[in-house]
């Protein structure tokens, strides 16, 4: 890799973070404005409530005016969402949310809907990765025409969680009457938590080997990058801030050096808060990844 190349590993990454809504959602983009992001993370909806409330006027018009030139942006969808729920009434209402959620993203020109696979929840897995695929099915034949992808989220694999290998996220993706409209988030928390070490390159590789193997690499839209507090394969879901964890410096490393992302949003969902001298925790781990995107420039020249 030139120099030239490496330079460009370290300005196209869109680096960005999970941003609260809190004052309505144009202030989620003032504060990744103010941030220095050029991607963003939001919910579209009260996350832990099944009520959605109506946009106001106001804040639409405000969020179209900061969205110009920036992004993309992307979207997570509410935690109650269950799609691969053996309860009935469960998995109906989170095959309304979820389509709901999609419609919303589409009024906000939001590309992306990023999504939990799901729990079994003593269900077989054979059986909640169908049910999964159904409401997935269901979802997108109503969403017909709106330009909005849902990305499937790798998970730790804690308890009954769908998508705690590769694997499984092809397996459903294999059950879809529309695969191209559905894309992956890769999480390093999750992956590292799930048994993945890609702390050093050789590991890397045999990881992105098996992505490409299982739904293909096209597929992966944005990456969250997060560092884990639990060890290698403890399916432990608890994140960590950039370098504090058991993944370490290196493992972000391999992910920048990595040309094949450069234009895909890498999304910060790190502890919220201060840090040392009082300093916000998102602008102090953004500035640790773009360090390490630097050295990554430094290493490729």
């Amino acid at each position: 890799m030139s120099a030239v190349e490496g330079y460009r590993t370290a300005v196209l990454h869109l680096f960005g973070a999970h941003l609260s809504v809190a004052g309505g959602m144009h202030r989620a983009l003032e504060r990744a404005r103010a941030l220095g992001c050029r991607s963003l993370q939001v919910f579209v909806k009260n996350q832990r409530q099944w009520r959605t409330s109506a946009l106001r006027k106001d804040d639409l018009r405000r969020w179209y005016e900061l969205l110009e030139g920036f992004g993309p942006v992307m979207a997570h969808a509410g935690y109650l969402i269950n799609i691969a729920s053996p309860q009935g009434r469960l998995w109906r209402r989170s095959v309304k949310a979820l389509g709901e959620e999609l419609r919303r993203c589409a009024v906000l020109q939001i590309p992306y809907l990023i999504l939990h696979p799901g729990s079994a929840t003593g269900s077989r897995l054979d059986h909640a990765l169908r049910r999964a695929a159904a409401a997935l099915n269901e979802v997108l034949d109503k969403a017909r025409g709106l330009p909005v992808a849902l990305l499937l989220e790798s998970t730790a694999g804690q308890g009954s969680a769908l998508g705690g290998t590769l694997d499984e996220l092809g397996a459903l993706i294999a059950e879809l009457e529309q695969p191209q409209r559905v894309g992956v988030c890769l999480d390093t928390c999750h992956l590292f938590a799930a048994g993945y070490d890609f702390r050093h390159q050789g590991g890397y590789a045999a990881m992105l080997r098996a992505a490409d193997q299982a739904f293909g690499l096209w597929r992966v839209r944005c990456w969250h990058l997060n560092d884990s507090r639990g060890e290698l394969g403890s399916r432990r879901d608890r994140h960590e801030h950039i370098g504090r964890g058991r993944i370490g410096v290196a493992g972000f490393r391999n992910i920048l050096l990595d040309l094949r992302f450069g234009n895909v949003p890498m999304i910060l969902e790190t502890p919220k808060g201060t840090g040392p001298g009082g300093v916000d925790w998102d602008r102090i781990n953004l500035r640790r990844l773009r360090r390490i995107a630097g050295q990554c420039t430094a290493e490729a020249g």
